[in-house]
């Protein structure tokens, strides 16, 4: 053979045995591995060390800071809000009055979820402030809000500004018997209607959350839709308290909340939102801009009106699209009194507000500040006004959500029914929740040691030979007759000794015989 060929077959055959070498080699050390994780799991087991439980501190809990779910805010001074020197402080004032009757009244607990809402019960600070001021001066209503309140912009998260609606009270014509003019029904709340938690009886049940029929002692399935019910599902009961001309008239009072209705012998009856169905609101306007039927830049609750007063099918078909309906019962109120609020006490025109109920305390002053089309459809009449929070609604979600009450009849069911407009909100908070009061009463430390003590104590002073650390840059030093607690130093591990290996003498090997085959 060749010298040439017999390196190329020599060159093969140890790269083929390198090869073989390495795979017993990777083998070898993947089973070693197997073995000893096998050998820790079953004769090793370390034992589990109980949780450190959490360190108690000597101090009280204290309540968290101001906090809104989804919000932003942003604290102001007084020359910052905009408008605000322009306002009748005056007529907020006395409205918010009138929210504190109900405030310094409530001699109950606080419904559940009312403790975690950011004011909680801190209004009631500013209501008896205001329990024994009988202003009449301007001036004077304006330094009282500025004294008791602090100003907080506030939105929601990653949006500059907060967003107002309008609603009013309809004034209706109505009959107290069904005629041939007068058929649409108006019901006051059936007796299978059941919410969870409250007694079939409550007044006012809540306008959020499942609602249900009950069948028989135990049975509950959702209740009537809206479809349902203007089918009959619920006719013929004597739930019916007046009747009206036009489905569109009890939807839009429904949508407000309350209404008059005046009967041909001149007398007026009174209505107010009672319970609902448990459906979810959904907004006609909506669907119709969705639908292209009425632009959004023109649409208002007169253009709904219009709308379906031409279209009575299509009238038929967009009103059961929202599924949600609303029982009424009867107020003792006069022509002169205004509707009644969620906080249970009537409303001012102009200056009461339903905000969102889950985040927001009644009688909470909001400033709401921008242009809204009050005058016309397309004017721009600044808006600066102080509103209390009063009421509430379906529709109205979010902490800088408003829907702002015009009072009652058809004049002010025309400006409300064209307000769709982003607005400044600023939120005036009691002082009693500043950061200021609030950190005076935070506890203090305990207090330094005495030198009688520090003398029972004593402590170790570090060795003289020993280096001194470096003291650190924010290091104060101690004053006169203070006693300093010096740490002693940590000491270092001792290094390990160096032993040298120690040779062991070989023993002579012995002939041993060999074992016969």
């Amino acid at each position: 053979m060749a010298p040439e060929a017999r390196i190329k077959v020599f060159l093969k055959t140890s790269a083929t045995a390198l090869c073989a070498g390495v795979v017993v080699l990777s083998s070898f050390s993947l089973g070693a591995e197997a073995a000893r994780r096998h050998y820790r799991s079953h004769h090793h087991h370390l034992p589990q060390l109980p949780a450190t439980p959490p360190r108690a501190l000597p101090y009280p809990q204290l309540p968290l800071p101001f906090e809104i779910s989804g919000a932003q805010y942003l604290a102001l001074a007084w020359a910052d809000v905009k408008g605000w020197s322009d306002d009748d402080h005056l007529a907020a004032y006395k409205t918010f009055r009138a929210s504190c009757r109900s405030i310094n009244a409530q001699t109950v607990a606080p419904e559940p979820k009312s403790e975690y809402k950011a004011l909680g019960a801190s209004l009631s600070e500013p209501c008896r402030a205001a329990k024994s001021l009988e202003l009449s001066d301007d001036a004077k209503a304006k330094t009282f809000f500025e004294e008791n309140f602090a100003p907080l912009r506030i939105s929601r998260l990653g949006e500059p500004d907060g967003f107002v609606t309008g609603y009013y009270e309809p004034v209706l014509e109505g009959s107290r018997t069904q005629t041939d003019v007068y058929n649409v029904p108006v019901y006051r709340r059936p007796s299978n209607l059941f919410v969870r938690g409250y007694k079939q009886d409550s007044v006012s049940l809540p306008n959020k959350g499942p609602v249900y029929r009950k069948i028989g002692r135990r049975k509950l399935v959702p209740y009537y839709d809206r479809g349902e019910i203007e089918d009959g599902k619920i006719a013929g009961r004597g739930l019916e308290i007046a009747w009206l001309k036009d489905p569109t008239d009890l939807l839009f009072a429904q949508i407000q909340g309350s209404a008059r209705i005046k009967f041909d012998d001149g007398t007026t009856l009174r209505l107010n939102y009672d319970a609902y169905n448990g459906y979810p609101y959904t907004a006609v306007g909506r669907i119709l801009i969705e639908r292209g039927i009425i632009p959004k830049e023109e649409m208002s609750m007169q253009k709904i009106r219009e709308w379906m007063a031409q279209n009575p099918d299509g009238a038929k078909e967009l009103r059961r699209q929202n599924r949600a309906y609303i029982f009424f019962r009867e107020v003792n109120l006069s022509d002169k009194d205004e509707a009644v609020g969620a906080q249970g006490i009537p409303l001012t025109a102009g200056r009461s507000i339903a905000v969102d109920k889950s985040l927001h305390v009644y009688g909470t002053p909001f400033f709401i500040e921008g242009e809204l089309p009050i005058d016309s459809e397309r004017s721009k009449t600044p808006f600066h006004r102080l509103m209390i929070a009063q009421d509430t609604g379906s529709a109205i979600i979010g902490p800088a959500r408003a829907d702002l009450y015009f009072g009652a009849g058809a004049d002010a069911g025309r400006v409300s029914g064209r307000l769709r407009h982003p607005m400044h909100f600023v939120m005036l908070v009691p002082k009693s929740l500043d950061p200021t009061p609030r950190a005076a009463r935070l506890p203090v430390p305990d207090p330094r040691p005495s030198e009688k003590i520090a003398k029972l104590f004593p402590q170790t002073e570090p060795a003289k030979d020993q280096a001194k650390p470096a003291a650190p840059a924010a290091a104060v030093a101690p004053g006169k007759g203070e006693t300093v607690a010096v740490a002693s130093p940590v000491p270092l591990p001792v290094p390990r000794p160096v032993i040298e290996p120690v040779q062991e003498l070989r023993r002579p090997a012995k002939n041993r015989p060999h074992r016969q085959q």
